[in-house]
């Protein structure tokens, strides 16, 4: 596997959505007066609840369904005439506003779940007859869509090995619109050189072709530790319902991207119907959202001391984080992962491998443990274990978690916030159970 970082563009300077501060105090306050709503008086931001809104007059109605998602138009600076709550609602409205901040993009749509998200950032840009080539690595439901669903739809898909230098270049043929990928990739934290993939594409380009678009799962990272759109990336998807939430209360996607697509994606998540509910868009917007960076720091610490422990135990064989000199793209996860202040920001989320018996660490941890639970999901404040190729990446059949780097006895690990003392005790007798 190539260590090597590729290309690299020069990332656009930072604007600040409000002169004078950061983003971090951004995220906690927001605009205040904004188009889709003047909460100036609110010390927390109203939630709506109406499915449908009063129309003042025929022509007003009429006006709102000329102007929803019309080629041009910037959402975040028109006026917006609210109708019906699958075409456009203040609560989330706010909160697209503040993602697209967070990850240095010009818009955002947020969808009902993370797949709703990356099914409409790959629905906008593939018709039968495409190909999107995608990293071989990738959460189970992704993997899923890519192997069982595009066919259906004369989509071919090419899975690759994308850490591997030259792999690209040979992949992308006359036909192929996307590169997907995650980075890090779930669950194995593998890192894809984002400035690398926008170079394959762009010398794909001048060989007379179209550029494909370059989609990332930017989930596990998040924009605290990663701003892909800054690194080469066309669009980013994410799973509200993890980091971003942080609460593991509501479900939610979103797709962060250039002006160009809005309409594309407004109507896509018209027609087909996978929109955030306005009940589950304010939590994240008022509760995940502002406690991102907080959460992100501890969460970022205690894994950094999680990974130091599990490299050194002789129960463990082999641990994959982005912040251990050992790991294999250690390099490119300095340059790549940075926080928005520009320190290495290597995230919250750990894949290791044990000697022994895998499901003996994941029982003790449902029935003994305290600061360990056994549960699917990620970016959540409690500590969560689970076994990838039982649970999250089940759907990938047992050739193809092999191809794709699954271990048997390998874990994900997502750290919460309890007291690293505490997932360290539990940790130690989890693993003399293995």
């Amino acid at each position: 596997m190539k260590k090597k970082a590729g290309s690299r563009r020069t990332p656009p300077p930072a604007v600040p959505a409000r002169p004078g501060y950061g983003i971090e105090t951004f995220l906690v306050h927001g605009r205040h007066h904004t188009k889709k709503w003047d909460y100036s008086h609110h010390l927390v931001p109203p939630i709506s609840s109406s499915a449908a809104y009063r129309l003042g007059s025929a022509e007003r109605g009429a006006q709102g369904f000329e102007s929803f998602a019309r080629e041009g138009l910037e959402p975040s600076k028109q006026h917006p005439i609210y109708i019906y709550d699958r075409l456009d609602e203040p609560v989330r409205g706010m909160l697209e506003e503040s993602l697209a901040e967070a990850e240095r993009g010009e818009f955002c749509a947020t969808f009902a779940t993370g797949m709703a998200a990356v099914s409409a950032a790959l629905g906008t840009q593939l018709r039968s007859g495409d190909e999107v080539v995608a990293h071989r690595t990738l959460y189970g439901c992704s993997f899923s869509l890519f192997r069982n669903w595009y066919p259906r739809l004369g989509i071919k898909v090419k899975f690759v090995d994308l850490t591997r230098e030259g792999v690209l270049k040979r992949a992308l043929g006359p036909r192929t619109r996307a590169v997907y990928f995650e980075s890090p990739a779930n669950p194995t934290m593998e890192l894809i050189d984002i400035g690398a993939v926008r170079g394959a594409c762009e010398a794909h380009a001048r060989r007379g072709r179209a550029r494909p678009q370059i989609v990332i799962d930017n989930t596990f990272a998040t924009p605290f530790c990663q701003r892909p759109l800054t690194l080469g990336a066309d669009v980013v998807v994410h799973s509200l319902t993890k980091n971003l939430g942080g609460f593991g209360t509501d479900m939610g996607g979103a797709v962060v991207t250039r002006q160009e697509f809005a309409t594309d994606l407004l109507l896509y998540r018209k027609d087909f119907g996978g929109v955030l509910a306005p009940k589950s868009a304010w939590p994240i917007f008022v509760y995940g959202l502002p406690t991102l960076p907080l959460r992100m720091r501890q969460q970022q610490e205690s894994a950094r001391r999680v990974a130091d422990f599990l490299e050194r135990h002789p129960r463990v064989k082999t641990v994959a984080y982005p912040g251990l000199p050992s790991f294999p793209w250690y390099g490119l996860a300095r340059q790549q992962m940075t926080d928005y202040a520009g320190n290495f920001a290597p995230g919250s989320m750990i894949y290791f491998t044990v000697r022994g018996d895998a499901n003996h660490v994941l029982n003790y941890a449902a029935r003994q443990g305290y600061a360990l639970t056994l549960a699917v999901s990620l970016g959540q404040v409690r500590t969560l274990i689970e076994s990838p190729t039982l649970m999250t990446h089940a759907a990938l059949p047992p050739e193809d978690q092999g191809t794709c780097g699954l271990e048997r006895d390998g874990l994900r690990l997502s750290l919460g916030l309890e007291s690293v003392s505490d997932i360290l005790s539990d940790l130690e007798k989890a693993l003399a159970h293995a």
